[in-house]
Formats: structure tokens, sequence, C-alpha cells
């Protein structure tokens, strides 16, 4: 893969925080390198851009459109894209024989573009299409399967908890109403559901917003493999290795503060107990503050709005 503008796309996508989240790896010549979600490449080419000859880049992504597009890039014989999900990072590491010496890995979290833009992919209540939402359409159920088939009690647990949606139980019961003389197959007819069960509307946000991020979330698993994919990052990285992580809504970046939190303070010990902040065996390092995108950004790229970015060094 060589540095190089990304090929035409059917679908447009603005790579958020790229030069920033490339600085924040802090990019060495032969330093090894793990993308953990591809995209479509910006971030990958960025760090390219930076490596040497004998440098590396590990890329994976649990979504199939954007390994076919990594797989028409110009071959590089230090680039190589995996399909896979955060879970199974350690193992692709692992196989290659990085394990402890990965100089930084990044995880560019939330849904792209291109899936949103796609209608095929049912991720977006804008456009109508399937009612998918699958990262990888090969695995597991789709939200259409499960929203057809689940209780209304889970339905309405996962729009609270996932979605943090106030109006969740009214939203559940009126889909399970709708559900006993039809079935629920495409975007707009669970969009409008969502719409007649809201009784509030908000300025600026469609009714279903909620509610869709919500059933993303627990249909691809999201925060699980977050969880997973994060400590078995850790593992992976050499010392002075960088973790960065751009999460785009508070669920997905509480769960990003929380760990790098605990992983700075260390093994927990009863508070009398008289311990050195060494002692406590802490694994990483804060690198300086939360970054968002600048005014520039957001104004060019809508989307970047709700990005955050944190940065980690491991230290043990």
């Amino acid at each position: 893969m060589a540095n190089k503008a990304a090929p035409a796309a059917v679908f447009a996508h603005e790579t958020v925080l790229m030069h920033a989240a490339v600085d924040a790896l802090d990019v060495k010549r032969d330093g090894i390198y793990l993308d953990a979600t591809f995209g479509r490449g910006g971030h990958s080419r960025a760090i390219l851009a930076n490596l040497g000859p004998a440098g590396r880049l590990l890329a994976i992504d649990q979504d199939p459109d954007a390994v076919a597009a990594a797989s028409k890039e110009p071959a590089d014989a230090r680039f190589e894209v995996r399909h896979s999900a955060f879970s199974r990072l350690g193992e692709l590491v692992n196989e290659r024989g990085f394990k402890g010496k990965v100089n930084g890995i990044l995880f560019d979290l939330g849904v792209s573009s291109p899936q949103l833009d796609d209608a095929e992919r049912g991720f977006s209540f804008l456009r109508d299409g399937p009612l998918d939402m699958r990262m990888n359409p090969a695995r597991g159920l789709s939200a259409a399967q499960w929203i057809n088939l689940a209780k209304e009690k889970d339905i309405a647990d996962v729009l609270y908890k996932y979605g943090e949606e106030r109006h969740s139980r009214r939203m559940a019961r009126r889909i399970c109403d709708f559900r006993q003389h039809n079935l629920i197959y495409t975007t707009n007819q669970l969009a409008e559901l969502v719409k007649e069960a809201h009784p509030a509307w908000e300025r600026d946000k469609h009714p279903a917003t909620r509610a869709f991020q919500a059933i993303r979330i627990h249909v691809n698993r999201e925060f699980d493999e977050l969880e997973a994919g994060l400590d078995q990052a850790l593992e992976m990285l050499a010392v002075g290795g960088r973790l960065v992580v751009i999460s785009f809504h508070s669920l997905e970046d509480r769960i990003v503060k929380k760990f790098m939190a605990m992983q700075t303070k260390g093994d927990s010990f009863p508070r009398d107990l008289p311990v050195s902040q060494d002692q406590m065996n802490p694994r990483l390092r804060l690198i300086g503050k939360a970054v968002k995108p600048s005014r520039e950004e957001v104004e060019r790229n809508p989307r970047s709005r709700s990005a955050v970015m944190r940065i980690a060094e491991k230290i043990a």
C-alpha cells in the first residue's frame, strides 16, 4: 500500500482527527503499528507515510467492504490487512510474533460514513433500506431479526442502556404492538414506529437517533468488543508504545476513559494501606488531555463534532 490519495469511492469518507491521531502515535520509522479500524484507510496511509522500509503496519476491520477496499490498494510489503473484530486483535498480533513489540495501536470507533451512506447496510434512518446494522453482515443476528424476536422488556432495556433513551418503554411497546400484525424489515418502518412513540422531539435531533444507536451497539456487541480489544492491546504493546482511541459518543468514551484511568492507577489496595504509586504497578501513563476536532474540521466534516481522542503510553 503506497502513500497516495485514496481511490475513488462511491461513498465519500473523511478520516476524523487523521493527523492528530498519527501525531499521537509518535510513529517510529522502523516501528510496528496496528490500525484496529481500517475503514477506508485514511489513518493507515498516514502511518505508512511515516514508516521506513523496515516498518510494519497491520490493519484490521470487521466490515468486509473495508477489507475489500484495502485489497484494491497497491501492494506494499510493509502493510497487511485482515478481516477481524477487536476481540481477535491479540490472536492476529501473536501469529506474527509481535506480542509486546507493537509501538502503537489506533482504535477509531463507531460507524463510518460509507456505512451510514449505504442504504443497503441499514445503519441510518435517513435512508430507507433493509434493517441490518451489522458491521459484519455474515455474523450474528441482523437488527431486523433481533427487533422481531426480542421481548418487549429486552428492547426497552437495550434502548435505555445503549441509547440512554428516556422513552425506551414507550418505544418498545409501540414496536411490539406493531409486531402483532406485521414484521419490521426496513429502516423507515422502525424510524416511524420510534417517532410515533416519542412524546417530545428534540430540536435538531431525529427522534430515532438514540434508538438506532442503541440497536446498532447491541447487534454488534460493540462495547464487549471494545473492552476485549483494549485489554488485548495493552498486552500487545511494547513498553513506550502508544494507545490512541477515538470515540464518537459518551458511552464509548466512558469505557475508554475508565480503562485508561484504571491502568494508570494500577492495582487496587485498601485506602489505609501504605503503598506507593510504583508499588501499585501502573501500566499506562496518560499523554495530555482529551483531544477534540478543531472548529475548522467540524465545519468541513460535521460528523466529526462528537469525536474525542484519548492517548496513553505503556510504561510496564
